[in-house]
């Protein structure tokens, strides 16, 4: 079984990016669910304004995820600037409605704001509280930019981790899988290449916080584990427990590398078939509750 913990899709056909790509429709998503051999996604919806193209609801997911109830997991997304845009504001009547109806999770949140900013811990808070876990992109800087900000070294993320130790944080995009390894600053939001060295703020923040999960999709996931595969083998292997397969698929002409990458790897013993069941999707079921 493979469960992928990050898609994206839009219910019909919507307005196209910059680069004249768009949203996977249901549809086409599930067709490449099936040629990867993916049994079941987490849909997260794109409600941040600076995270995407166009601003989704949550309801027109669980809408899509009703119909398609075997392959889609749900889950919601709160912008912590929502409504009035306060530190204080209280979220339990959406996480109570949300979870109700199915949602397993928050997220993917893009928010351009910084990991300490008042408006994020409170909705961190509240996550806590309802047992909800966060799916969170980082971001490199203020403006111009998408996902919760933090600097080389990831120590806003640290703080969230210590400040929130009951919360399960899944950690996404470039600034963060570039240090699978010690990163120059110049490389922190791209994708680094060639040998992993020791050292790197991801495996360190892995080992010292089990709230800390990593969500291997895009290709920032899959370039951490690829890039220096015996490296690679080994962070899959000594963190079995602590880390989530998935694609980020967004569009359709979008790629699958990392499933063919975990195969190989089981199939030629480079790692074991525990490690590879934790990651393609045990971890998911047990962290998510979906009782498979």
């Amino acid at each position: 079984m493979l469960i992928d913990i990050h898609v994206h899709l839009t219910p019909r056909r919507s307005v196209l990016t910059a680069d004249g790509s768009t949203f996977t429709t249901p549809e086409e998503l599930l067709a490449m669910m099936d040629k990867a051999g993916i049994d079941k996604a987490v849909v997260l919806p794109s409600v941040n304004p600076e995270g995407g193209h166009v601003v989704q609801s949550i309801e027109e997911i669980l809408l899509v995820c009703e119909q398609y109830s075997e392959r889609f997991i749900p889950f919601c997304n709160l912008d912590p600037r929502l409504e009035n845009n306060s530190p204080t504001r209280d979220f339990s009547r959406e996480l109570t409605y949300y979870k109700d109806a199915g949602c397993k999770g928050v997220g993917e949140i893009c928010a351009n704001l910084p990991f300490d900013d008042p408006r994020v811990e409170n909705l961190f808070r509240q996550c806590e509280a309802f047992e909800m876990p966060v799916d969170f992109h980082v971001g490199p800087q203020v403006g111009d930019c998408y996902g919760l900000v933090d600097d080389p070294g990831l120590p806003r993320l640290e703080g969230a981790l210590k400040k929130f130790p009951k919360l399960l944080f899944f950690g996404h995009s470039q600034p963060f899988w570039a240090e699978i390894g010690p990163v120059a600053v110049e490389e922190w939001n791209r994708y680094p290449k060639g040998e992993v060295l020791e050292g790197g703020r991801v495996p360190e923040l892995l080992g010292r916080y089990p709230n800390l999960y990593g969500d291997l999709s895009a290709g920032s996931g899959f370039n951490a584990v690829s890039r220096d595969p015996e490296f690679g083998y080994e962070f899959l292997e000594t963190f079995q427990d602590q880390l989530l397969f998935g694609t980020d698929i967004c569009a359709p002409h979008n790629k699958t590398p990392l499933v063919g990458f975990l195969r190989d790897a089981v199939d030629t013993g480079k790692i074991s078939q525990e490690a590879f069941e934790k990651i393609t999707w045990r971890n998911a079921n047990r962290v998510l509750g979906l009782g498979l």
